[in-house]
């Protein structure tokens, strides 16, 4: 008897549009695209639902599995539009957040100023107290310090509090006692302690961290609890599970505790998917660049395994993940995937400043007003604009049924983008396209060059709504010789919350030079670690992945490697971590003291194994063409526009345009196209010498 309790929605909710995908018990799916309801997620999430539910003919009640990813945290910090934060911390680092790891993104830009931290410096309470690096407590705590804190705290009517102590990694005890005084006088107060958000060593970074949760717990809250209200109403009974950072999936009251671990929650979701791509076609190293309307994401899966990293930075000019490129943002100390975010999307503002240079984001359109050829107010050129003008686009209409006007979209380039620049429309709309290549291209390189990896040695995956639009002239300029587009790759983020499993990270400071640590003190701190886990996550047979942080004596920077605790874990754990710092630098420095910072554990639930989505697309029956721009060397071609299901397992060259209900996928003149066994579009050429 099939399970009708076996349906499963996957929801991805962007900046411009929500993406779902549902999937029947018995792996049929459908799936639809909705601008995003800025003002309440949940209102196009829920409108989406329904239709899909009602389009495969079945009710809300049947629903099993509800997994998101949001950008509800993320938008937060970026807008600024958190809670009313203080900060509690240990007497004289009270400038901390502002003092930061004395570096900037911008060294020689006079002009550049950092983001104002996320507390007031009148918000900034110091209380009495010290702890040493080893958690021996060298000045008592001081309770009338706490106490004139949090009167501070009443009188300013603050909504949520962030509690950083010196060394609270090693010795939680001050924190926990200020935890206790402040939810006996403010019960209700959201309350964030650095020892149970980052356990780790490194003050900066564990009050960075713990404030940015802080300042995003209230939001969270009343957004899961919309959303919950929401699908309640409509007769969903089961939880809701959200995607973190890391591309582990956790329930509701984690992400309220802890809504740090979702800032990323959406493009880890489309690594997760890329991942299982990889898996099927047999690949073991690929790029995903996963290009929607607001931003532009890669990453890298290296011999089957995602990239991860412990540490990200937001709201800065530009997210790159480059260790050697922060100060411009918030640091957040948290497991992630290793992913180089850029502000170029379809709904990317497009401008020439003042020197006559031309611009593509980071600003954006957004879902509203939206693109110039929307017709829905917007007046600034946009990508989708540049994309609409070359005939990389409908004239008329999207597949999906959205109305576009493109003489408004040429009428838009030409006047704000040819005219300053001296050029016609179509090639203004040229420059633009190459413009946002070189953007994608720049992201790609900083999850490969600026890794030590040659981007030649990996196949691309293109997707999100306008991932494949850009993807082969991006791979051509970093001479890579495959592209390969998913089917459904619009929604292809969502497809990858439904492909992820439960997970939780756990970290311990160990803080020992290697020839110091012993094997005893290695099994002990990630059986501890196994044991929170076990706590943190529902029963069944969990999965454990057990790395060190490990680094030069001197250095500031880890590296992560696979942990062993063989009697010649020394001399194992030496040898992996010079190779890796050999592959990342260029460089290694055999027999250099090296030291081991933190144990870290990643532990999951594995998921049902399940045969990936049915997702059927069609043939057409037949080819038209629309004349497309391909620079001043090549001009306006006759193109041929397909559907997938029009391309067959033998390559056809191009240029051809295949238009799907949630993407367009461009294959350039000079290059050929093909469907594999799969239904993946792959394009392909001879790379240059």
């Amino acid at each position: 008897m099939t399970d009708t309790r076996g349906w499963r929605l996957g929801a991805d909710i962007g900046g411009t549009f929500t993406d779902l995908v549902l999937v029947a018990p018995d792996g049929r799916a459908a799936i639809r695209k909705v601008l995003s309801s800025t003002q309440d997620y949940a209102q196009a999430l829920i409108a989406g639902a329904v239709a899909l539910m009602a389009e495969m003919g079945t009710t809300p009640a049947d629903l099993r599995d509800i997994i998101h990813g949001t950008t509800v945290a993320t938008n937060a910090i970026l807008q600024r539009s958190g809670a009313r934060t203080a900060l509690l911390t240990t007497e004289g680092f009270r400038d901390l957040l502002e003092i930061g790891r004395l570096r900037l993104s911008r060294l020689y830009d006079l002009d550049h100023v950092r983001p104002a931290p996320l507390v007031r410096r009148r918000w900034r309470l110091e209380v009495t107290e010290r702890v040493d690096h080893r958690g021996a407590v060298v000045t008592p705590l001081d309770n009338a310090s706490v106490q004139a804190a949090i009167d501070v705290l009443i009188a300013d009517r603050i909504e949520a509090v962030a509690v950083c102590l010196l060394h609270s990694y090693a010795n939680p005890a001050h924190e926990q006692a200020i935890g206790a005084a402040i939810r006996a006088r403010l019960p209700d107060l959201a309350i964030s302690l650095s020892s149970e958000v980052l356990p780790e060593i490194r003050e900066f970074e564990r009050a960075s961290t713990t404030v940015a949760n802080a300042y995003v717990v209230p939001v969270l809250a009343r957004y899961i609890a919309n959303l919950e209200h929401a699908f309640a109403a409509i007769g969903v009974r089961e939880r809701i599970l959200v995607m973190q950072s890391n591309g582990g999936i956790t329930d509701a009251a984690q992400a309220r505790r802890l809504p740090v671990q979702l800032i990323e929650s959406g493009p880890a979701a489309g690594v997760i998917a890329a991942a299982a791509l990889a898996r099927r076609c047999g690949i073991g190293n690929l790029i995903s660049v996963d290009m929607g309307g607001t931003t532009t994401k890669a990453s890298v899966i290296e011999d089957g395994e995602i990239a991860r990293s412990a540490e990200l930075e937001i709201g800065g000019p530009i997210s790159q993940g480059s260790r050697l490129n922060r100060g411009g943002g918030y640091l957040l100390r948290t497991p992630s995937i290793d992913i180089a975010e850029i502000g170029a999307g379809g709904g990317s503002l497009v401008s020439v400043d003042r020197a006559g240079a031309l611009r593509v984001g980071p600003g954006s359109a957004g879902s509203h007003p939206g693109p110039v050829c929307y017709d829905f107010g917007g007046m600034q050129a946009t990508l989708t604009d540049a994309n609409v003008a070359l005939g990389y686009l409908p004239q008329e209409r999207l597949p999906s049924g959205m109305v576009l006007n493109a003489g408004a979209a040429r009428r838009a380039i030409g006047r704000q983008v040819g005219e300053p620049l001296g050029l016609d429309s179509a090639a203004a709309a040229h420059g633009v396209y190459r413009l946002g290549c070189a953007g994608i291209a720049r992201a790609v390189r900083a999850v490969t060059v600026e890794r030590g990896r040659d981007p030649r040695e990996f196949v691309m995956a293109a997707f999100g709504g306008n991932g494949p639009l850009f993807a082969a002239e991006v791979a051509r300029s970093l001479e890579i010789g495959t592209v390969i587009v998913p089917p459904a790759p619009g929604v292809f983020s969502a497809l990858g919350l439904l492909a992820a499993e439960t997970e939780h990270h756990g970290v311990r400071t160990l803080n020992r030079a290697l020839d110091e640590l012993t094997r005893a003190e290695l099994i002990a701190a990630f059986a501890d670690l196994r044991r929170r886990a076990k706590d943190a996550l529902p029963s069944g047979d969990l999965q454990f992945d057990q790395r060190l942080d490990v680094k030069y004596v001197g250095q500031s920077f880890e590296l992560a490697v696979a942990a062993c605790d063989t009697e010649a874990f020394r001399a194992e754990i030496a040898a992996a971590f010079t190779a890796e710092h050999e592959r990342t630098y260029g460089h290694k420095a055999e027999g250099d003291p090296i030291q081991v910072v933190n144990a870290r554990l990643i532990a999951r639930l594995p998921s049902v194994d399940r045969p990936p989505p049915a997702l059927p697309f069609q043939a057409t029956g037949g080819a038209v063409e629309r004349s497309a721009y391909f620079g001043p060397e090549i001009g306006w071609r006759a193109t041929i526009v397909l559907s997938r299901g029009d391309l067959r397992a033998s390559p056809r060259p191009g240029p051809i345009l295949v238009e799907e209900y949630d993407a367009t996928t461009l294959v350039p003149p000079d290059a050929a196209v093909h469907l594999d066994p799969a239904g993946n579009i792959v394009i392909t050429w001879e790379p240059t010498a």
